[in-house]
């Protein structure tokens, strides 16, 4: 009897909706724009299930004073505070940056490579209306010639965020970055000290950096893992074993830093 496997997948192009509606502001210029997502999970979509027969498991919202559900245009947002819930309504949240809410103003412009990757979030395209499509010209290729990112603030989902806009083709995008205070310090992560370091290791770990240093091609880097678990999921509904991969014993390497650097330079050149 084949083996009965339930299975979403949702790896395929779709079509567009827009989340966002709203201006960029470039000086006294407004650029009426829609942001759509620009991003997309490469993984598989799983359900939960009943392992009984495989019917889907439903989350409640369950009041833990009542054990009742509680219908979802019945709950709030609430802030502790003092040991008692503030309720915040829509309108606050307006309020917080009203003039924010449709406006993507940019603040300033910055050379991209001056931001460190741990600030990145999630990207999204940005779209002219019909009415600003030659502002947004103006402003893609401007920023295409000086090669700099524009830093903004807008209001997404009820909260203020950071992004920096940038070009990606002859599209604009729209990068939310964190802001300073969401980055954890690093003070309580235990390093070696650098001068632990030998000048003889470091220049063969610099030469096996420049070994292996080319241009970066983000098309060579696959969802390798997804792929082979679709493989999976394809044969077990077909009834099939499907073939897996034996891992490769790696082999055993020389606890000397030096050694082993070594080992690393050979190898590549072989």
């Amino acid at each position: 009897m084949p083996f009965k496997v339930c299975y979403t997948a949702k790896l395929g192009r779709k079509n567009m909706r827009s989340i966002w509606k709203g201006s960029i502001g470039f000086g006294l210029v407004n650029i009426p724009i829609k942001l759509y997502s620009a991003v997309q999970n490469s993984g598989l979509n799983m359900d939960m299930l009943d392992a009984k027969d495989h019917a889907h498991i439903k989350f409640q919202r369950i009041n833990e004073n009542t054990h009742k559900e509680v219908e979802f245009d019945k709950i709030v947002k609430g802030y502790l505070l003092d040991d008692k819930y503030v309720i915040l309504e829509k309108h606050d949240f307006e309020e917080a940056s009203p003039e924010k809410t449709k406006m993507i103003e940019l603040e300033n412009f910055v050379d991209i490579s001056e931001i460190n990757p741990i600030y990145y979030e999630t990207s999204y395209y940005a779209e002219p209306e019909t009415q600003g499509k030659k502002a947004y010209a103006l402003l893609l290729k401007a920023l295409q010639q000086v090669k700099k990112a524009g830093v903004a603030r807008f209001v997404l989902r009820s909260s203020e965020n950071l992004c920096v806009i940038h070009p990606r083709g002859n599209v604009l995008v729209v990068t939310k970055i964190r802001f300073a205070e969401e980055i954890r310090s690093a003070e309580e992560i235990k390093v070696p000290p650098l001068d632990s370091v030998s000048k003889k290791e470091l220049d063969v770990g610099l030469a096996l950096i420049k070994q292996y240093t080319s241009e970066f091609n983000i098309e060579s880097f696959k969802d390798e893992y997804t792929q082979e678990l679709l493989k999976i999921i394809k044969a077990k509904a077909k009834g099939k074993r499907a073939t897996v991969k034996k891992l490769k014993p790696r082999e055993e390497a020389s606890t000397d830093l030096y050694s082993q650097l070594m080992q690393s330079l050979s190898k590549k050149e072989a």
